[in-house]
C-alpha cells in the first residue's frame, strides 16, 4: 500500500495495459477516488495463442531504450508470451542459447552491432537457422531494410506500431514457425487424415529407399481442383482433399501415404512387385473415382491421375525416386488411361536423339557450354547490373544450341547435374572477374532442384564461392515453380544452408494458386519471376486481376518481382502500373554473349 496522500505508481504497466491502444477495447473507467481506486475485472486474452498444449512463444527483445522494450515486453506479456530483454547487442548470442526464443524482435540500430551484424551473428549459428527476426524500426530507408533482409531477416514493422499489430506479427510468425519445426522433426500423423505427414513421410523414404530394389513409389494426382476451387472456394475444396486423403490412405492399407502437396498423395508400397505394381496403379486410380463426396450438398466423384516409379531401378535417393514418379505423372496426365510408369534412363535413351546425346557428352567432356545473358531492368531505373544467364550449347561445326534442345535429352540420360554444374562454374567465373574490376554484376542462374539437393552440392556450391571475390548476393539461383513443389522440403534445406553467404533464391515461373502462395511464404526467397502468361495475355482482365494480387502477395512477403518475356511497350506499360519491380525481354534486349547493356541510360 502507498502511503496517504502519496499518488498511486506502478514500476510495469499492469496486464492488458497496451489494449488503451486497441480498438476493441472498452472505455476507460475512472476511479472514484484516487484513494479508493474501483478494481476491474482481467481482461480476457484477446489473441489466441498455439494449439492446445503449446508451451508459451518465447520472444527476445533487443532493444538499447529502456521505453521501447518495456513497451514492447508489456505488450506481449499481456497475451500470455513470455518476453525477455536484451538491452546490449553483444549480449545476444548468450540470450539466445539460454532462452532459446521461438522469435527475435530487435531495433535495427543498436549500439555496437547493428542489424545486419546481428541478424548474420544469428543465422551463422544452425540452431537458429530457422528463428524468424523481425525488425522494429523508424528508419525509412529501403535500402537499409532491404539489406537486412538479404542476410536473413523475415520482417520489418515500422515504428510507430499498433499494439495489435504487433501481436499479429509475432503469433503468425511463431505459430508458422513451430508449425514448420514439427513437420521438419517428422511428428507421426496428420491430425485430421491419419497420413503420415510430409517430412514424416520423407524421412522414411530417405531411409528406406537406398538401394532398395523391391517396392514402387505411386504420386496420385487429383484433377481438376483448380476448377473446384474456383466452383466452391477453398475451405470447401480442402474438405474434400481432406476427404478424398483418407480414403486414399484406405484403398492402401498397410502401405505408407502422405500428402506431398495440394492435390497430390504420395504412396509407397514397399511389396509391390512386377505386373501387381501397374495392377495396384489402377486400384488406386479406380478407387478415388467411385468415391463419392459431398461438397456443399453436392455429390461429386473425383478423378485420379497415377505416376509409379518401380524401385528396381536402385534409386540412389529418396530425391531421386520421388522425381522419377513425378516425371511418369507428367506421362500420365497426356494419357487417356490417367495412368504411367516411369521408364529407366536406359529405355529412355533408346528413343532419345542419339546425335543429340553423343553431342551433350562431347560438349560435357571438352567444355563446350557457353553463357548468353539478357537484361532485368528495374522500372524505376538505377545503375545496378544484373542479367539472366541462358545455357548455350556450341557444338563441333560451330552450331548454338540452346537450353531447350538439351536439357531434355540430358535429363533422360541422367546428366542433367554435370550440365547444371558447369552452367554454375561458369557464372561464378564471371562474376568473380567482374568483382575483380570493381563492375559487380548481379546474374540468375537456372538449376535444377535434382541438382542442387544432391549430396555435397551445397557444400561444393559454398566452398567454391568461399575462394572468390564475389558478393553472396550477386548470386541469384532460379528455381522453376512446378519443380520446387515437389522438391519443396529438399530445397527449403539447400535455401538454409546458402543464407550465410547471402545467395538468394528466385521463384521462377510463379502462376498464382494455393499451392504456389503456399511455397512464397515458406521459402526464403529473393526475387519471383511472373510466368510468361501474364505478359501475353495482359489484354484479358481476368490475368491483370490476378498479376496484381501476386505482385502484392509478393511484395507483402519481401519479394521483388520480375516480368518476363517482354516484346513490346504497352505489356511493359501494362506491367510497370500493376506494380512489377523489374522486366526482362526482347523488348530491352535480345540474349547476348557480352555484358554490354547500359542500365544507367536504360528507359522503358
Amino acid at each position: 500500500m502507498a502511503p496517504p496522500g502519496t499518488s498511486l505508481r506502478a514500476e510495469f504497466p499492469p496486464p492488458h495495459y497496451w489494449r488503451r491502444w486497441c480498438a476493441d477495447a472498452p472505455e476507460a473507467v475512472l476511479p472514484a477516488s484516487e484513494e479508493t481506486p474501483v478494481a476491474e475485472a482481467p481482461l480476457p486474452q484477446v489473441l489466441p495463442q498455439g494449439e492446445s498444449g503449446d508451451a508459451p512463444y518465447r520472444v527476445l527483445i533487443v532493444e538499447d531504450d529502456p521505453s521501447q522494450a518495456l513497451f514492447a515486453e508489456t505488450v506481449l506479456a499481456g497475451t500470455g508470451m513470455q518476453a525477455r530483454v536484451v538491452g546490449i547487442s553483444s549480449e545476444v548470442m548468450a540470450a539466445m542459447d539460454a532462452f532459446r526464443p521461438d522469435l527475435v524482435l530487435t531495433d535495427l540500430h543498436m549500439p555496437g552491432l547493428n542489424g545486419t551484424e546481428i541478424t548474420t551473428l544469428i543465422r551463422a549459428d544452425a540452431r537458429f537457422a530457422n528463428t524468424p527476426i523481425v525488425f522494429l524500426t523508424g528508419d525509412p530507408d529501403p535500402e537499409t531494410q532491404f539489406e537486412v533482409l538479404q542476410v536473413g531477416a523475415d520482417d520489418f514493422l515500422t515504428k510507430p506500431v499498433r499494439p495489435r499489430h504487433l501481436i499479429a506479427a509475432v503469433e503468425s510468425r511463431v505459430r508458422r514457425a513451430r508449425t514448420l519445426e514439427r513437420q521438419r522433426s517428422g511428428e507421426g500423423r496428420h491430425p485430421v487424415t491419419g497420413l503420415y505427414t510430409r517430412t514424416a513421410m520423407l524421412q522414411r523414404l530417405g531411409a528406406a529407399i537406398p538401394d532398395q530394389s523391391r517396392g514402387a513409389l505411386y504420386f496420385v494426382e487429383i484433377e481438376n481442383t483448380t476448377a473446384l476451387r474456383d466452383r466452391f472456394g477453398y475451405v470447401a475444396l480442402e474438405g474434400a482433399l481432406a476427404d478424398t486423403g483418407r480414403y486414399v490412405g484406405q484403398l492402401a492399407g498397410e502401405h505408407l501415404v502422405s500428402r506431398l502437396n495440394d492435390n497430390t498423395f504420395v504412396v509407397y508400397a514397399a511389396d509391390v512387385e512386377g505386373a501387381a505394381q501397374d495392377a495396384f496403379a489402377r486400384t488406386l486410380r479406380d478407387g478415388v473415382g467411385r468415391h463419392e463426396l459431398a461438397i456443399d450438398g453436392q455429390r461429386l466423384r473425383l478423378r485420379a491421375l497415377v505416376g509409379y516409379a518401380s524401385l528396381q531401378e536402385n534409386f540412389r535417393d529418396a530425391s531421386s525416386a520421388l522425381a522419377a514418379a513425378e516425371q511418369a505423372l507428367r506421362e500420365a496426365r497426356r494419357l487417356p488411361v490417367g495412368v504411367a510408369a516411369h521408364r529407366p534412363p536406359e529405355a529412355a535413351l533408346v528413343e532419345a536423339d542419339a546425335d543429340r546425346v553423343v553431342m551433350i557428352h562431347d560438349a560435357l567432356m571438352n567444355d563446350r557450354f557457353e553463357l548468353a545473358f539478357q537484361p532485368i531492368v528495374a522500372v524505376a531505373g538505377g545503375e545496378e547490373a544484373q542479367y539472366q544467364t541462358l545455357l548455350r550449347l556450341r557444338d563441333q561445326e560451330g552450331g548454338v544450341h540452346t537450353a531447350a534442345e538439351v536439357l531434355p535429352a540430358a535429363e533422360a540420360v541422367g546428366v542433367l547435374h554435370e550440365i547444371d554444374r558447369k552452367v554454375l562454374e561458369l557464372a561464378i567465373k564471371v562474376l568473380d572477374q567482374r568483382a575483380g574490376e570493381n563492375r559487380p554484376v548481379r546474374l540468375f542462374v537456372s538449376q535444377s532442384p535434382l541438382s542442387l539437393t544432391r549430396d555435397g552440392y551445397a557444400a561444393a556450391l559454398l566452398e567454391t564461392l568461399s575462394g572468390t571475390r564475389i558478393d553472396g548476393p550477386s548470386l541469384v539461383i532460379d528455381v522453376r515453380q512446378d519443380e520446387a513443389l515437389v522438391h519443396a522440403v529438399a530445397l527449403q534445406e539447400f535455401c538454409n544452408a546458402m543464407v550465410p553467404a547471402g545467395v538468394q533464391l528466385c521463384l521462377s515461373q510463379y502462376s498464382a494458386g494455393a499451392e504456389s502462395d503456399a511455397l512464397l511464404a515458406r521459402m526464403p526467397l529473393g526475387f519471383m519471376r511472373l510466368a510468361a502468361r501474364y505478359s501475353s495475355r495482359l489484354g484479358e482482365s481476368a490475368v491483370r486481376d490476378e498479376m496484381r494480387a501476386a505482385i502484392e502477395r509478393a511484395h507483402r512477403l519481401g519479394l521483388q518481382v520480375i516480368g518476363q518475356q517482354v516484346e513490346d511497350p504497352q505489356a511493359a506499360a501494362t506491367l510497370w502500373i500493376s506494380g512489377v519491380d523489374y522486366i526482362q525481354g526482347n523488348l530491352v534486349q535480345h540474349a547476348a554473349g557480352g555484358l554490354d547493356f547500359d542500365f544507367q541510360n536504360s528507359v522503358l
